[in-house]
C-alpha cells in the first residue's frame, strides 16, 4: 500500500553555508581527506559513499579510464579498504576466507591471511563484509558473522570473537564500524542484535536488540549535536549511544525478508532509510526528550509507488540531492537510476532500467559500478542524467568502487582491478 506524507512543520531550513577546505595538491588530483587514509572503510572516510577528492575525469578519454594493475582474485562480495598505501579486502576459495593486502599502487600482494572456513550460501558464495581500518587494526566481518581483527603490516590475526547464533538466511553481510575504543556491528548474535567489542582485546563491552539482524552496516550520525551509532536492522533503525550500548529512540521499518541492506544517511538533524522488496524510503526527525529522543517522519514514501527503493545499495546524497538504484518489485530485474530532492521527497528525474548497480561520489560526478561489470561515470546534477562515458571493466559484480588519490578500486569473483579516474 503506497503512502507518501510531507510534514512542513519539522522541516529542517537553513542558510547556504559554503565550507572552504584546505587542499593538499598532488600532480593527479587535490585531496582534502587524509592522503594516507583515503578510503578506509565501507562507503568511505565518513560511510556516506562521498570522498571531497577533485580534478577527477574532466571528460571521458578515448577507451575509457586507464587500467593501472589487474591482479587475480577470489570469490566475495566484500569491497576495498584503502590507507597506508594498501587496498584491503576479502575473498575465498574452495576451503577458506581470507583478508588479504595489496599494494594499493601495483596490486602486488603484500599479505594474506585465513579467517574463517569458506561460506557457501544460495546467494552466492563468499565474505560479504567490507573490512575497517582504524587504529592501526584491520577489522572484518566473515560471511556467518565472526568479527577479526588483524595487524594490517602482517596481517597477523589478533583476536576473533565467534559470533553465537545463526547466519542470516543470505549471509553476514554488516561491515564493522570503529568508535573510539568500540568495534560495532550487527551480526544477530544470540545476547544481542548489534554488540561493540573492545578493539585492543575483543572483549565483549555492549550488545543492544533482538531484532533478526538484517544487512545493514551501521554508520556514525550526530543528531541535535549528539553522535550516535545507528544501525539498521531487519525490522527497524535504532539510535545508539556509542559508549553505553544504551539505546535513544527506535524506528519501526520491517521489510520482506528483512532486507534493510542500505546503510542510513544523515541530513540536517535527520537521518534517510530505504529499503527494496517495495518497501520505500523515509525521512527521520527528532526531538530530544527524557535522554533519549522521539521519532517523527519528515516525509515518508512507501509502497510500490515510492520514489526510491534500495535493494541492496545505499544512496548518495550530494547538495540536498539523493542518487540512488530504485529497484521495482521484490527484488525484481528492474531497476532505475533516480535523483530525489532529500527536502521534499520528489522525484527530480529518473532514468528508467538503469541496472542494478553500486555508486560513490566525488568531484560532482558518480561513479557506478553495475552488476554486469561495466564502470559508469556521470554528473551528480539534479537537473538531468548526463552520463559522461562507460566501460566494460569486470564480470558480475555486486561490490561497490572504491576511490583512493586519483584511483578507482573495483572488483568481481575473479579479479582485483585499479583504474586511474585522474585528469
Amino acid at each position: 500500500m503506497h503512502r507518501f506524507r510531507h510534514n512542513h512543520s519539522w522541516l529542517m531550513w537553513q542558510a547556504l553555508a559554503i565550507l572552504m577546505l584546505g587542499c593538499l595538491q598532488t600532480p593527479a588530483v587535490l585531496l582534502s581527506e587524509d592522503q594516507s587514509n583515503p578510503w578506509p572503510q565501507f562507503l568511505g572516510p565518513h560511510r556516506n559513499g562521498i570522498s571531497s577528492e577533485t580534478n577527477l575525469l574532466k571528460s571521458w578519454p578515448p577507451g575509457g579510464p586507464q587500467e593501472v594493475w589487474r591482479k587475480p582474485g577470489g570469490i566475495g562480495m566484500s569491497g576495498f579498504a584503502i590507507s597506508n598505501a594498501q587496498a584491503i579486502t576479502m575473498y575465498q576459495d574452495d576451503s577458506s576466507q581470507y583478508v588479504v593486502a595489496l599494494n594499493a599502487a601495483t596490486g602486488a600482494e603484500i599479505w594474506r591471511s585465513v579467517v574463517s572456513d569458506a561460506f557457501t550460501n544460495q546467494m552466492g558464495d563468499g565474505p560479504r563484509s567490507t573490512p575497517t581500518i582504524a587504529n592501526n587494526q584491520v577489522f572484518v566481518v566473515t560471511g556467518e558473522g565472526h568479527i577479526v581483527a588483524l595487524d594490517p603490516k602482517a596481517g597477523k590475526p589478533i583476536w576473533s570473537y565467534q559470533k553465537r547464533g545463526r547466519a542470516a538466511a543470505y549471509g553476514m553481510a554488516c561491515s564493522p564500524l570503529v568508535v573510539g575504543n568500540h568495534v560495532i556491528a550487527t551480526i544477530g548474535d544470540s545476547g544481542g542484535t548489534i554488540v561493540a567489542l573492545d578493539r585492543l582485546s575483543g572483549k565483549l563491552k555492549w550488545t543492544v536488540g533482538k531484532d533478526p539482524a538484517g544487512y545493514s552496516s551501521p554508520a556514525l550520525l550526530k543528531i541535535d549535536s549528539r553522535e550516535q551509532v545507528v544501525a539498521f536492522t531487519g525490522a527497524a533503525a535504532l539510535g545508539i549511544d556509542p559508549e553505553t550500548g544504551k539505546p535513544l529512540w527506535r524506528y519501526q521499518f520491517v521489510t520482506d525478508y528483512e532486507c534493510n541492506i542500505a546503510t542510513p544517511i544523515a541530513y540536517q538533524n535527520q537521518v534517510f532509510l530505504s529499503a527494496g522488496e517495495n518497501h520505500g524510503c523515509a525521512l527521520l526527525g527528532f526531538v530530544e526528550k527524557e535522554g533519549g529522543f522521539t521519532v517523527h517522519e519528515s516525509w515518508a514514501s512507501l509502497g510500490p509507488r515510492s520514489v526510491l527503493r534500495n535493494e541492496w545499495q545505499t544512496s548518495v546524497l550530494v547538495n540536498g540531492h539523493l542518487f540512488g538504484m530504485d529497484n521495482v518489485g521484490s527484488a525484481g530485474p528492474v531497476t532505475h537510476l533516480a535523483c530525489v530532492d532529500i527536502e521534499t521527497g520528489q522525484r527530480r528525474w529518473q532514468e528508467s532500467r538503469f541496472g542494478k548497480g553500486n555508486l560513490i561520489a566525488a568531484d560532482g560526478k558518480l561513479f557506478i559500478s553495475t552488476i554486469e561489470g561495466e564502470l559508469v561515470v556521470a554528473r551528480a546534477s539534479p537537473d538531468k542524467y548526463e552520463e559522461l562515458g562507460r566501460k566494460s571493466v569486470l564480470g558480475f559484480t555486486r561490490q561497490a568502487p572504491a576511490l583512493a588519490n586519483g584511483l578507482l578500486y573495483l572488483r568481481d569473483d575473479e579479479e582485483f582491478v585499479c583504474l586511474d579516474v585522474s585528469p
